[in-house]
């Protein structure tokens, strides 16, 4: 499944800062970075609900927000991107060199 999630963390003091940064490390361990605090990620439904745990422990939800929209499949059909983006295909083959 794909799913986007959004989040807005207080930063006004230096440990919402540092929930800013961790919020944002577990985004990139699922998937990647659309805008500067929106994430794309293709997950399984356990896969999902790590994610959403592992979000869930970072966030204070008195200070910050967090959103987690599940797309509907396909993808490509109801999307749409406009402006400079640079897309990874999680279903194409990788090649590492």
């Amino acid at each position: 499944m794909w799913v986007v999630v959004c989040y807005d963390v207080n930063t006004e003091t230096r440990e919402g800062r540092r929930r800013l940064r961790r919020v944002a490390q577990v985004c990139k361990n699922y998937g990647q970075r659309v805008q500067k605090s929106v994430f794309e990620c293709q997950v399984d439904q356990l896969k999902f609900e790590e994610f959403r745990r592992k979000l869930l422990k970072e966030v204070r939800l008195a200070l910050d927000n967090l959103r987690i929209y599940r797309l509907t499949e396909p993808r490509e059909k109801h999307v749409e991107s406009y402006g400079e983006i640079q897309t990874i295909h999680f279903g194409d083959d990788t090649l590492v060199v």
